[in-house]
């Protein structure tokens, strides 16, 4: 059986209101463990993301005070960047690298596409490594290598040793 994104995706999804400040959006990120929020309209309407990485590279190495800036201001993914629950994990891996994103959000192929369903992001694809087929090995290779890369500022283009035994040029 093939394994599809619904399959990897982390089910807990928390979310934050647009108009907050970004300083309310890291203490929730603190309280539940998490490294994104989805971000809501008035309406509860997804609209984008808001991750770590936006906090530290958009408000704190600029010393903008964080309770005077909203998630609507600095939250990626804007529009929002989804992918069906029924995807296959190349599919999402691809869309990764494409749209050069860490977080993509699942949504309901089946009721309600507007539904979000969960998220997955390059930590989901360590996870799973060993589960997946063959064919998928590949392309998580290359995030997990592009994601590597852009933590520790090297070349996506060099080689990485996974401890699988599978290696990336």
């Amino acid at each position: 059986m093939t394994m599809t994104i619904s399959d990897m995706m982390s089910k807990t999804l928390e979310t934050i209101q647009e108009m907050a400040s970004v300083q309310e959006a890291a203490k929730k990120m603190k309280e539940k463990g998490v490294s994104s929020l989805v971000v809501l309209d008035a309406h509860g309407k997804p609209q984008g993301l808001i991750t770590e990485r936006d906090l530290v590279r958009k408000v704190c190495v600029n010393g903008i005070p964080t309770s005077a800036v909203t998630n609507k201001e600095i939250m990626s993914s804007s529009p929002l960047i989804t992918i069906k629950a029924s995807s296959s994990v190349s599919e999402a891996a691809d869309m990764m690298l494409q749209y050069n994103v860490r977080h993509l959000l699942i949504i309901d192929d089946k009721d309600n596409a507007d539904k979000p369903l969960g998220i997955i992001t390059p930590v989901d694809f360590t996870r799973y490594q060993k589960h997946v087929a063959d064919e998928d090995k590949e392309a998580i290779q290359k995030v997990l290598q592009k994601d590597m890369a852009s933590e520790v500022g090297i070349s996506s283009s060099s080689s990485v040793h996974f401890e699988d035994g599978l290696e990336s040029s």
